[in-house]
């Protein structure tokens, strides 16, 4: 049994440094990763650049010497899912990042930005001689712009970034003026600490916490709580890549399994349904092959490539806050969860809002939770709108401690 992974991708950015224009690249990349599957066993060629099948899979065949095990059936299935909405010529790129930094220079003289307006093009396929023929394409205009004001002695004082398949340069405007416009307006902290974020990496340490192999070995936080109500009701998890949201990631895991709606839920309401395993960790464990497993071009596939999404509360930001402030963190680094699952963060730059508007700069602090809390007695919930990230944010409680 002979099976192939491509992808392709191509991509142009205009980067940007202390205001000016300092660079325009392209690349175009092309990863084949050939396998033979032979008696349990998996022979595995990984290549960049053009290579003809026949090559690929000859080197795949002398690859079977390594005795890689990989006892199971490969998948079948037809399908091709084509993301695209809008391609920017890389002329338009370009057009489009000079008079978006243009509104920075003349509506922000007091800061300086550096960072990249990008374009990616994603061809992603799967097929084997078991009937596969699976096509993922993708799109997307990517900004990612840092900010330093002309007083400020740190090397920069935040940033924000974006992605979009249409660009609309309203976008770009209405996110720099949410950051920069009250940035230098200085207010004080609310009575009760409600953080607003965008969620994906909080919720990756809940993905660890799922992993099969870590509930199997009972190193997880949420061994022996399968079955059980243990965050709040108003949380539903799931590894979701039909999200619209959902970048450059195809409907297919590393093992090459789907999922039915393409979306496998693992905490339904707080109650913890189930963990989640590759084939290699399901057999290893037995425990339940539930996918996802990550793609490794150059390897057999394990568990992983989770995708997580929160379910959206029908309420907006504003409605979820009912008349409370929220703070955004802006630069926050240096902290994380600890293997009890407590939560701190330093939060060296943030700013105060109302669920609209931007009301100004926040003193340094440090978050202080944990992943219980955060998602349990503490969880508010994630708006059905996406004011200041254009992307989903979570909102939650927590303490709030000194800078150390």
């Amino acid at each position: 049994m002979r099976e192939k992974f491509n992808t392709i991708t191509e991509s142009t950015t205009v980067k940007y440094v202390e205001s000016k224009k300092n660079s325009v690249s392209r690349m175009k990349e092309i990863l084949n990763s050939f396998r033979v599957y032979r008696d349990g066993f998996a022979g595995i060629h990984y290549q960049l650049g053009e290579v003809k099948d026949e090559e690929g899979y000859k080197k795949a065949e002398e690859g079977l010497s390594r005795k890689r095990p990989y006892p199971f059936e490969p998948e079948t299935g037809m399908r091709k899912r084509d993301m695209t909405e809008r391609k920017l010529s890389d002329r338009e790129l370009l057009e489009i990042s000079e008079d978006n930094m243009e509104y920075l220079r003349k509506n922000y003289p007091d800061f300086t930005f550096s960072g990249s307006f990008g374009t990616q093009d994603v061809k992603k396929t799967r097929q084997n001689e078991n009937g596969m023929d699976y096509c993922n394409i993708d799109y997307s205009v990517n900004v990612g712009i840092g900010f330093k004001h002309k007083d400020s002695k740190d090397i920069s004082d935040g940033g924000f970034s974006f992605c979009l398949r249409d660009y609309d340069s309203k976008v770009f405007y209405k996110m720099a003026d949410d950051y920069l416009a009250n940035y230098n307006k200085m207010v004080d902290f609310p009575e009760e600490l409600i953080i607003d974020e965008q969620y994906y990496g909080i919720v990756g340490q809940l993905g660890s916490y799922l992993n099969g192999e870590n509930l199997a070995l009972k190193t997880s936080l949420l061994t022996g709580k399968i079955g059980q109500q243990v965050f709040s009701e108003r949380f539903t998890l799931a590894h979701d890549v039909s999200d619209k949201e959902t970048w450059f990631h195809p409907f297919w895991d590393g093992d090459g399994c789907t999922l039915k709606n393409d979306r496998l839920l693992l905490i339904d309401h707080g109650k913890i349904l189930t963990g989640y395993a590759s084939k290699k960790d399901a057999q290893k464990y037995n425990i339940l092959h539930t996918g996802p497993a990550y793609s490794d071009n150059a390897d057999i596939p394990g568990t992983g490539g989770l995708n997580l999404r929160i379910d959206r509360s029908t309420k907006t930001v504003k409605e979820l806050l009912d008349g409370r402030y929220a703070v955004i963190p802006v630069m926050s680094y240096g902290g994380g969860f600890n293997e009890k699952g407590e939560y701190t963060m330093p939060v060296h730059s943030s700013l105060l809002f109302d669920g609209e508007k931007i009301l100004g700069k926040l003193p340094p602090f440090t978050i202080i939770s944990n992943i219980f809390d955060m998602f349990g007695k503490d969880f508010i919930g994630v708006g059905s709108d996406q004011p200041v990230f254009h992307d989903k944010q979570i909102l939650f409680r927590v303490k709030r401690g000194e800078m150390k």
